[in-house]
């Protein structure tokens, strides 16, 4: 797997019929280990080590309805009320970030409506910050810390 651009996490693999596993400590199970599940088990790392969130208020894979269409978002963050505080769409590497996969990101928040967005390959991190108020969103140098 590529090297990202994340601090260096240790994950638990396996390997299973020529294929590579990896723990998802949030699904508390073994997932096929795509090069986008490798960036979004770094994803995951990088929220609970790095920037403090709760385990408990993190999920990954789960499904939101777009209208009529049902799609799956990477990485959610909640707040401990039930508000969502963080939406993250996770890419391979070798997938560059292009403008569909903010509109991506920004489809999904319709449903979603979280405070902060991040789109990520891996190499490139970008966050920002909605202001439902001002109908505006904020590009930020860093994802703030939980809390």
């Amino acid at each position: 797997m590529h090297t990202l651009n994340f601090p260096r996490y240790s994950f638990r693999l396996k390997n299973s019929e020529n294929k590579i596993a990896v723990f998802d400590e949030l699904r508390k199970k073994f997932v096929l280990l795509t090069p986008e599940e490798w960036v979004r088990q770094h994803v995951v790392q990088f929220l609970l080590q790095e920037k403090k969130f709760p385990k408990s208020l993190l999920n990954v894979e789960k499904q939101v309805k777009l209208h009529d269409l049902i799609k799956r978002y990477d990485v959610l963050a909640y707040k401990p009320n039930g508000d969502i505080h963080l939406v993250v769409e996770c890419k391979a590497a070798s997938i560059p970030i292009t403008q569909g996969t903010f509109d991506q990101i920004a489809r999904y928040n319709l449903a979603l409506q979280a405070d902060y967005l991040m789109v990520t390959n891996g190499l490139q991190h970008y966050f920002c910050q909605l202001d439902y108020v001002a109908e505006q969103y904020h590009f930020l140098p860093d994802l703030p810390e939980w809390g």
